[in-house]
């Protein structure tokens, strides 16, 4: 494919986008296994890492993959930036065309922002997370990493619990799933269930109990407790009880199915420890994947060559 300049989200995207962002990933997977994991492909490159909010895991992913490709890498956070003295989206971007640079992964916590600057700088822009929008490449990681165990998502049953509403990560994987063949569905306490959800063509389940055993892949979404303050479920302990990864739940679900989590973890709240350690958890594969598929996304945007 000819990509469009920024990767702003997965709803646009078909199944042959998706699997050309896999495809590649695989191939660098081998790269990242060999004893020097570096390739020239995007030297002479910057890529400036523009984070609003704070992800130290997915800032220091794309930073990795931006220097296995041989890219120069600048990292910036709000906490050192003008941007507490009042700079503005629209003055940064001005100021990163001024700075000549290549691309720019921005996360931002307005939805839309990603958008707002890929329109107004030459640089290509990958979204990293866009407040409730959307998180592409998180969810093409997860797609990654489902591929590697099923090969085919055709049929493949996939539930995600949690925290729908506020997710752009659920948003995303929902979208991609959907475009690659899956059955979607979303497990919840209804007050975490956004209103438009099965306008997305999505099962909705409130009892995890009742149909954890029919799902291929269970996808916890990770509980932000600063939810919890506004009421929006009774207590901690009763999520877990209702909705927790325990082992006891997990012993329910059918032998050769993953369980997947973004991250990070609230361990003993969303998963329980030993749930999380378990054979059947890909959690520290899809960080593994994440560093190739994302060197993947920036190869593609910066128009890198193969070498």
């Amino acid at each position: 494919m000819s990509p469009k300049k920024d990767l702003i989200g997965i709803e646009n995207l078909n199944a042959d986008n998706i699997s050309q962002y896999l495809d590649l990933a695989d191939n660098f997977l081998e790269v990242l296994a060999r004893p020097i994991p570096i390739v020239p492909s995007l030297r002479g490159k910057t890529i400036l890492t523009l984070f609003f909010e704070a992800s130290t895991r997915t800032q220091i992913s794309f930073s990795i993959a931006a220097k296995r490709l041989s890219a120069d890498v600048v990292n910036f956070s709000q906490s050192t930036s003008s941007v507490k003295k009042g700079e503005t989206l629209l003055d940064t971007a001005r100021n990163i065309e001024a700075m000549k640079v290549d691309g720019v992964v921005l996360r931002h916590s307005a939805p839309g922002a990603a958008q707002f600057l890929g329109q107004r700088i030459d640089a290509f822009v990958i979204n990293a997370g866009d407040g409730t929008h959307e998180h592409p490449t998180q969810a093409l990681l997860d797609l990654m990493t489902i591929r590697q165990h099923f090969g085919s998502f055709k049929k493949l049953n996939v539930l995600i619990i949690g925290d729908i509403s506020h997710s752009r990560v659920a948003r995303s994987n929902i979208f991609g799933l959907q475009a690659l063949g899956a059955r979607v569905a979303i497990c919840a306490p209804p007050t975490l269930i956004p209103l438009e959800i099965k306008g997305l063509g999505v099962e909705v389940y409130y009892n995890l109990d009742e149909v954890i055993q029919d799902f291929d892949v269970v996808m916890a979404l990770r509980i932000q407790l600063e939810r919890q303050q506004s009421g929006l479920f009774p207590s901690v302990r009763e999520y877990r009880t209702l909705y927790g990864l325990t082992k006891e739940r997990v012993q329910k679900m059918k032998r050769k199915s993953i369980i997947m989590h973004p991250g990070p973890t609230n361990r003993g709240i969303e998963i329980d420890p030993d749930v999380a350690d378990s054979e059947k958890s890909v959690i520290l594969e899809q960080v593994k994947n994440g560093v190739a598929l994302r060197m993947a996304v920036l190869f593609i945007h910066a128009g890198g060559k193969i070498e």
